[in-house]
């Protein structure tokens, strides 16, 4: 799933369902491999080829996929559904027992925990937001001595599944410098990509915009102003606001980490569903305290649960309501 703290440098390193025709051309000429050139599925799409019954097989690297989908109610059954489930995950989540037919759950080392391979301590590396490549060598003890890694799991499964393969992975899997290796072959900007991951704080990848570099007609950088929310169309009735989710403290997408967002002083639950307080006094005393609301997408209605409500002052006169920590966005109603 490319939606961990690591999503921009997987995209950086091609991780992609549409990745470019010079990536592929760079790709198999390094490798000696002829990729596919079709694009793939996002996750919306794979969702949809899995209730098509087009897709009968899902492996994951991490996350949690069915949580992350916003129609529950479709992507469950989607999952119950396949011939094959496989999860590389650090921990067991709400996907990994959506079992399928056949479903393995594979335990990998966790970023704080020690790596050793043939070659010694392994590290990995991961790019920030700032475009900041850095490398990242845990130091515990692993929670089991059956834990592998990532890389080692993901080259026994290509080893297992591709034995003619011109690709050596277990010499790959011996010292991940030579992935980095590799990976400065193919793509540019890695230059020096093992030396310079040794330096303190790492190094920056070359990002157009902040040397004035802006691939538009004008070679200018190109601004679009936005109107406001207030130009939203109604598309459901005036009692019907836009559901918006958004970033809440010691959660991280479908993780939780606790169970207090100190952000909007909520403490002890995440089923709290925010809303303007004049859109509260529209709704009448107490019609937003604690009830039952559903929700509507893609034209079709469903149950989101019970929720407790709660209020804020900011956003005001905005036709929407924000509820902390839940994947489901769309239109929502009060219903009890």
């Amino acid at each position: 799933m490319r939606g961990h703290s690591n999503v921009q440098g997987n995209r950086t390193v091609g991780i992609s369902e549409k990745p470019s025709a010079a990536f592929l051309d760079s790709l198999q000429r390094v490798m000696g491999i002829t990729p596919p050139r079709h694009h793939g599925h996002d996750a919306v799409k794979a969702l949809e080829a899995m209730i098509a019954g087009d897709a009968k097989a899902l492996i994951c690297l991490g996350g949690n996929f069915a949580v992350a989908m916003p129609d529950h109610e479709r992507a469950f059954p989607a999952m119950r559904g396949l011939e094959l489930s496989v999860h590389v995950g650090t921990k067991l989540n709400r996907s990994h027992l959506l079992t399928a037919k056949e479903t393995f759950i594979l335990p990998c080392l966790g970023r704080t925990e020690l790596d050793l391979q043939a070659s010694g301590r392994q590290s990995i590396t991961v790019e920030d937001s700032m475009s900041m490549v850095h490398a990242s060598s845990g130091k515990l003890k692993p929670a089991s001595p059956m834990l592998r890694s990532e890389p080692a799991i993901v080259a026994g499964l290509a080893k297992a599944t591709l034995p003619a393969s011109k690709v050596d992975w277990q010499y790959l899997v011996e010292d991940y410098d030579r992935i980095r290796d590799l990976i400065e072959q193919t793509i540019p900007g890695f230059e020096n990509y093992n030396q310079r991951i040794r330096h303190p704080g790492g190094f920056r990848m070359p990002l157009p915009p902040t040397e004035r570099i802006w691939p538009t007609a004008t070679g200018k950088a190109m601004f679009s102003v936005f109107k406001g929310v207030h130009e939203n169309v109604v598309v459901e009735g005036e009692d019907v606001m836009r559901l918006v989710t958004l970033r809440s403290h010691d959660q991280y997408n479908t993780t939780i980490y606790a169970m207090d967002d100190r952000y909007r002083g909520v403490f002890g639950r995440r089923d709290v569903l925010f809303m303007n307080e004049q859109d509260m006094a529209a709704q009448g005393p107490g019609a937003w305290r604690s009830g039952g609301y559903s929700y509507r997408a893609a034209g079709k209605r469903a149950d989101a649960g019970r929720y407790h409500g709660g209020g804020l002052r900011h956003c005001a006169g905005h036709r929407r309501r924000l509820l902390s920590g839940s994947q489901r966005a769309g239109a929502a109603e009060l219903s009890g």
